[in-house]
């Protein structure tokens, strides 16, 4: 019995190697493309320009798929109702990630259309200040949330709580890109979002700090 608890734990063990190394291989797309990215001034603020941010100068569908692939690997998708994202770069992967799994997606919008059920919420990010409206979900419905870029997280914030004053269960958030500079705020609400590609920006360029399985 002994001997098959040893063997059963190295099989584990070999399972978690090759997938690490299969994930991490998979980003690869994804991370060569930031260091390349070019990296602009608004006013002291170093802005990243990248296609998953910016959808500029072109999206790689193939960097989407990967992405989405990576997604599926790191989140238990099977019982949620619905993937949500707000326009307008989550919209890629999130319809990289509906197309994968036939699980519908909600996009929150930046302009109201007076449906029955609508939430609005304020949402801030390092540089710009706006409001958006929920429209689509219903108490009790299961989600996970796919966002592009968290900055300072306050977009994230904000709808984490709009979505809970709604009796909406948020499964998981995720991100593909994070800038370290950006403080989040979500453990408090009892989210932790996963970050795919942790990066610093400063005005020589996109520096990779730390990837998902590495964290």
């Amino acid at each position: 019995m002994k001997r098959d608890r040893i063997i059963l734990s190295g099989i584990i063990l070999i399972e978690i190697f090759w997938q690490s190394k299969e994930v991490n291989t998979m980003l690869e797309r994804l991370k060569t493309s930031l260091i390349n990215s070019p990296v602009i001034k608004r006013g002291e603020y170093n802005y990243f320009i990248h296609p998953i941010s910016d959808g500029v100068p072109s999206i790689d569908p193939h960097m989407i798929e990967e992405i989405a692939e990576y997604i599926l690997k790191i989140t238990d998708i099977r019982e949620v109702d619905t993937i949500l994202t707000v326009e307008a770069m989550g919209i890629p992967v999130a319809i990289a990630l509906s197309l994968k799994t036939g699980i519908s997606l909600t996009i929150v919008r930046k302009r109201p259309y007076s449906l029955e059920g609508e939430m609005e919420l304020s949402q801030s990010t390092g540089y710009s200040k706006g409001v958006l409206y929920i429209n689509g979900l219903k108490r009790e419905d299961r989600i996970i949330i796919v966002d592009n870029v968290i900055s300072t997280g306050g977009t994230l914030l904000a709808l984490v709580k709009a979505l809970k004053n709604m009796g909406v269960e948020v499964s998981d958030a995720i991100s593909v890109i994070r800038r370290r500079d950006g403080g989040l705020k979500l453990k408090e609400l009892g989210i932790e979002p996963k970050i795919l590609v942790t990066i610093d920006v400063s005005e020589k360029g996109v520096e990779i700090k730390n990837i998902f399985w590495d964290q």
